[in-house]
């Protein structure tokens, strides 16, 4: 089955290999000397914290009037007397003089004018919806208000109404308002109505958000939207919900099997909308129960903890236990969202680990990678990035804890030219945004509409909370990372065995990393070379479990013996591709500083396709106007100190937090303000550090 990635419309290269290492270990997160910001420079981000970062320009320029034709299935509100809408063009392209050419997606017929998938799709049309609703009842725009309005028009009359897929979406539709059920290349369900998915589940983001907007607004068209809402889910409940309480095996875990398209992606944009229509219609009791089926179905995805591969995350597809995606990556959002209105705190722990655990070391590894596979990799993209703001600040809200507004900062200062880039990702005289990062720093200059989408949400968030956003235009420049890297099997030493490549690096739930791995026969050894440190880190040796019982390989370093891995027993295949599964396993003890490589020894037959090495200390250093800061990330059992280097005239402020991002109690070894450059952090939790002059 193709990864559900794959569908995400990428404008970059497919999953690649981890960062290379000199950037990963860029200034070993170590802070350094930094200047006093001049009084021009606090004035001017004074400034800019008190303008608006949202600007709406190219997303309005992306705007297109759609004809809506009389179809079977297919009308909307006030289509006698409006027999148009708005819709967004999917792709923006930047040309040489600056200015960008809208596009749909695929070839272009050069006789009729149709795009071999469309010109406008369900999936940006419901964001779009989004994005104008939130601006509206967060700034009273009466103009984003009549956008919202007509883009909604145009989301309802993609859905269908009748029929045996009542209540599904068509996905694609053409400039002259034809819409294209079966687009090419295939994708699937084909046709897009023909079966639940994300753009179902976008669709329910947008009714419910558009619902609780216009309740009062404009009760007609509002009660319009409740009862497409209600076709939609409707329709969930005969698809995914109706398998409501039951499971699915994958490699051998109990799995949600009533999740949308068997995603938490998919099944977190529907929470939000579910949320928000909840808050405003708390009678529905379908809607009530749809919101709290699929916000425990997403829950219980959460996997992994602060020293357990992916550390804390909530994974993203049902179908396998080692692949972590940004794309549609709002579940601890919607959690965040949803655990409050439903009364279970026990939810709100997914999204607390998510947020407080995962996302520091996801940007500690190198920034938002849209992808582990299990190893970090691949490009950038605004969706990515705007998934961690959102999570963070939701979450913060939810659980009251304040410290992952830090880590939010972070997160967002990635638009503002934090990231691998060193260049801003979002115009704010433009309300343009870049289409993504490479993992080289290549910039891809056109300008979509989901990323432009998913850049105006971050905006509007960081606009709802004017201490963030001060914060966020503070930072501007990535000074180094020291977190998460990968050492490959296929660089190392081997005895009894050998190197392989397979045709394809994608095992159909996984990766393998660089494109190869070594396969060990019983008492078989592999010595594989890392970069010494001056900490001890933690080791995931990434190993291809089989299901069936089999020995293990033991793990040294030096004269330490870290421990074990599983080369079998990872249980029945169930929904997912293949069998067994390519994951990075956690050892007993960690390798202690100084260390320059690790071996195995194979009790049987085994795959390795390398090592991920952690840091018991990751950090993220940041600059620019706010100074320089950087936030170190505990993957250790206890408390651990870090001396920073400090020039004369400052000192160290440190704010510490624990592993749910909690304040830890005040104290000379926690907060505050400390003149040796020593940093405390508190076990799987993190500080921020700010160098501050005397």
């Amino acid at each position: 089955m193709t990864p559900p990635l794959v569908y995400a419309r990428l404008k970059s290269a497919p999953v690649a290999v981890v960062a290379t290492l000199s950037m990963l270990l860029a200034g070993a997160g170590v802070a350094s000397a930094t200047q006093p910001v001049p009084a021009t420079a606090s004035q001017a981000q004074a400034a800019a914290s008190q303008a608006p970062l949202t600007n709406l320009s190219h997303l309005n320029f992306l705007l297109d009037t759609v004809p809506l034709h009389a179809v079977d299935g297919h009308t909307t509100y006030q289509i006698g007397e409006h027999p148009a809408a708005q819709a967004p063009w999917t792709y923006a392209n930047k040309n040489a003089d600056g200015s960008y050419t809208r596009v749909g997606g695929g070839s272009k017929d050069p006789v009729t004018g149709n795009w071999s998938q469309g010109a406008f799709n369900a999936d940006d049309v419901a964001r779009t919806a989004v994005v104008y609703l939130r601006h509206w009842q967060q700034t009273g725009d009466a103009s984003s208000r009549t956008r919202a309005f007509d883009v909604l028009r145009e989301l309802t009359y993609l859905q269908t109404t009748s029929g045996p897929n009542a209540g599904n979406v068509v996905l694609w539709q053409q400039a002259d308002g034809a819409l294209t059920p079966s687009a090419k290349p295939v994708e699937l369900p084909d046709p897009s109505d023909s079966a639940e998915s994300y753009w179902l589940a976008r669709t329910v983001w947008a009714l419910g958000e558009g619902y609780a907007a216009f309740k009062s607004a404009d009760p007609q068209f509002a009660a319009f939207l409740q009862s497409r809402l209600d076709l939609a889910v409707g329709s969930l409940n005969k698809q995914s919900l109706a398998k409501y309480g039951k499971y699915d095996v994958a490699d051998g875990a109990k799995v949600p099997a009533w999740l949308i398209t068997g995603g938490a992606d998919a099944s977190a944009e529907a929470v939000l909308g579910l949320s928000a229509y909840s808050k405003a219609a708390p009678d529905d009791g379908a809607a009530a129960t749809a919101l709290s089926q699929l916000t425990e179905g997403i829950a219980g995805m959460s996997s992994g903890s602060v020293q357990q591969w992916p550390f804390g995350a909530i994974l993203p597809w049902n179908q396998s236990r080692t692949l972590w995606h940004a794309w549609g990556g709002m579940a601890a959002a919607a959690v965040a969202n949803a655990s409050p209105l439903l009364h279970r705190p026990d939810l709100l722990t997914a999204a607390v680990k998510d947020s407080a655990q995962f996302t520091p070391q996801l940007l500690a590894a190198g920034g938002p990678d849209n992808a582990w596979s299990p190893t970090p990799g691949e490009a950038q993209i605004a969706y990515g990035v705007d998934s961690r703001v959102e999570g963070l600040v939701a979450t913060a809200k939810a659980a009251n804890a304040p410290g992952l507004l830090d880590v939010a900062a972070v997160a967002a200062g990635w638009y503002f030219g934090a990231n691998r880039s060193g260049k801003p990702a979002y115009n704010p005289a433009t309300g343009t945004a870049i289409d993504g990062i490479e993992t080289d720093g290549r910039v891809n200059p056109n300008s979509g509409a989901e990323s432009t989408i998913h850049t105006l949400l971050s905006m509007l968030a960081l606009d709802a909370d004017p201490e963030l956003k001060a914060k966020a235009l503070g930072i501007s420049s990535t000074v180094g990372t020291d977190g998460l890297m990968v050492a490959e099997a296929e660089s190392g030493t081997i005895t009894g065995g050998a190197v392989v490549k397979p045709a394809s690096s994608w095992t159909g739930e996984a990766n393998w990393s660089g494109g190869a791995y070594v396969v060990l026969n019983a008492g078989g050894t592999l010595t594989i070379p890392v970069p010494v440190s001056d900490q001890a880190r933690n080791a995931y040796p990434i190993v291809n479990q089989r299901p069936e019982a089999a020995g293990t390989t033991s793990w040294t370093s030096g004269s330490t013996f870290l421990g074990t891995t599983p080369n079998g027993g990872a249980g029945e295949q169930g929904i997912t591709a293949a069998p067994g599964k390519l994951f990075p396993f956690s050892l007993d003890h960690a390798m202690p500083a100084g260390q320059d490589s690790l071996t195995a020894k194979a009790g049987s037959d085994v795959s390795i396709d390398g090592v991920l090495l952690q840091p018991q200390i990751s950090s993220v250093s940041v600059s620019g106007s706010g100074g320089q800061s950087t936030l170190y990330i505990s993957a250790a059992p206890g408390n651990i100190d870090r001396k920073v280097d400090m020039p004369p005239g400052f000192h160290v402020s440190q704010q510490a937090f624990d592993a749910s991002g909690q304040p830890v109690a005040p104290g000379p070894d926690q907060n505050g303000a400390d003149h040796s450059g020593r940093v405390t952090v508190a076990p799987g939790g993190f500080t921020w550090v700010t160098l501050v002059r005397n």
